[in-house]
Order: structure tokens, then sequence, then C-alpha cells
């Protein structure tokens, strides 16, 4: 005789368990005194999961959703929850492993852009809920009197680069700002312009826009640990001149600091 414990676990995996037949077959032999037809009960569990499923990833994908249109945004939320159900009781930490899903699924690899559109807006999304940051600008003249070579830059919350071969950011701009128009973005996708992207959190609201040419590298370099002036030298297309009052302004960079000083996890 099945323990509650067992009959719990068997209706857990059941409820992730697919195709729904297999899943009924697998609660049958634990069904002793729930009735004779438990895959009803099943069927009803499975459709509120799928629901779960589809709201939770909607409020974080809404660009992606946008892509496939409602319908095959639902049928990917289900399979995605059948093939990688949530480990946390907390689904709003669920879903990072879409955009590796999205990219190993054969329905959808006539767009191949839709891995990197996923990996943005994870990206945006982790940045809404990382660790607050004070602005401290008056440490910027640190810039104008000390060696380059012993500072650091306090960077924004959240803040993380991704390299794309497609028109990440203006795809993205495109369905949560409205701009470049969605005609011109067509055009990027045949053409296949690269670009990168930058994300970061000004104050509470998460930031996305295309990288300045290098801006990649520096950040990248700054992010590992790199002092300012070995993160520039592996940098030389990007213009720190232009670059620096353009990120001061919005919010990407806070500060600096010395070498030596403590380096907050930005990602």
């Amino acid at each position: 005789m099945s323990t509650l414990a067992d009959q719990q676990q068997a209706l857990l995996e059941a409820l992730f368990a697919w195709p729904p037949q297999e899943a009924a077959a697998q609660l049958q032999a634990h069904a002793t005194g729930v009735g004779a037809h438990p895959q009803r009960g099943l069927r009803a569990y499975q459709a509120n999961g799928h629901m779960l499923a589809e709201r939770a990833l909607l409020a974080v994908y809404a660009v992606l959703a946008q892509l496939l249109g409602p319908q095959s945004f639902a049928d990917l939320a289900r399979a995605f929850w059948h093939c990688h159900p949530p480990l946390r009781g907390d689904v709003a930490q669920w879903g990072e492993a879409l955009a590796g899903f999205i990219a190993n699924s054969a329905q959808l690899q006539d767009a191949p852009y839709l891995p990197d559109v996923a990996r943005a807006e994870w990206a945006l999304h982790r940045c809404a809920t990382a660790a607050n940051r004070d602005a401290d600008l008056g440490t910027l003249v640190l810039l104008t009197t000390q060696d380059p070579q012993t500072l650091r830059l306090a960077l924004a919350p959240g803040l993380t680069t991704l390299c794309s071969a497609w028109p990440l950011a203006s795809l993205l701009l495109a369905h949560r700002e409205g701009q470049p128009a969605l005609a011109d973005v067509a055009v990027q996708l045949q053409d296949r312009v690269a670009q990168d992207v930058v994300v970061w959190r000004a104050g509470l609201q998460p930031r996305l826009r295309q990288a300045l040419p290098g801006e990649v590298a520096l950040l990248s370099g700054l992010l590992s640990g790199l002092a300012l002036e070995p993160a520039l030298d592996a940098a030389p297309a990007l213009d720190f001149s232009h670059w620096l009052p353009l990120a001061v302004q919005s919010g990407l960079v806070l500060g600096a600091n010395h070498a030596e000083s403590q380096v907050f996890e930005t990602r």
C-alpha cells in the first residue's frame, strides 16, 4: 500500500510527466482509495500547472510572446514546463533555461534569433531584482587625480552584456518602446545586422540599449575585476571620453574607487 508521501511524490512526478497517458498510468498504481479515474484530477492539476507556466513566462518574456503569438507561446510554455519543471516554490525564479530550450527546439529553427531575445529578457528580469547600489558621483574626480591603473569604476546593479549575431537591441526596443519601426527591424533581420546589448538598472528601472563599439570589451574587463587602465587597453575601439558622460548620465556608472577597494558583484 502506498503511503501518503508516496502518493504525493507520485502526483508531483505525474504533473510533469509527458505525454498525459504515461502520466495517468504512473499515478494509477498509487490511486487506491481516491477513485477509479485519477486521470481526471490529474488533468485538472496539469491544466492549472500549464496556466501557471504561461503566466510566469509571460511576465518575463513579453517580447518573445509577441514574436511567437499567443498560441505558440502557450505551447512553448507547456512544453518547457514538462521538460524543465520549477525547482523552487517561487516561479518568478523559474525560466532561465528557456533560451537553451528554444535553441534546441526543431520547431523554432526558422527563427534563430529567438534564443538571444530570451537571454536578453532573462537578463532584464534578473536585473530588476539585483541588489540596490547608491551612486557616489563625487568619486569620479579620482579619474582626474589618480592613476587609472589603480582605479575601478563602480557599475550599476544587474549590469551585463550580450553579444548577438542578430539585431537584438532593435528587436527588443521595437517591441518594448516602439522604436525603431518593425519594418526597419525586419530589414535588419534579413541583412543579419549584428548588435551587442548592454543591460543594467537605472534607479529601479531595468534598461537595455545597443552597445557602443568597444563597450562590451570594456565592461567585460571591468566586470571581471580589471582596473580601468587594463580594461581600456582591452577595448581600443571605445571612445572613452564620449562613453563616460553617457554612462554616468544613464546610471550605468555610479562612481569610482581604488582598485584595492571592495568590488561589488554586478551580475
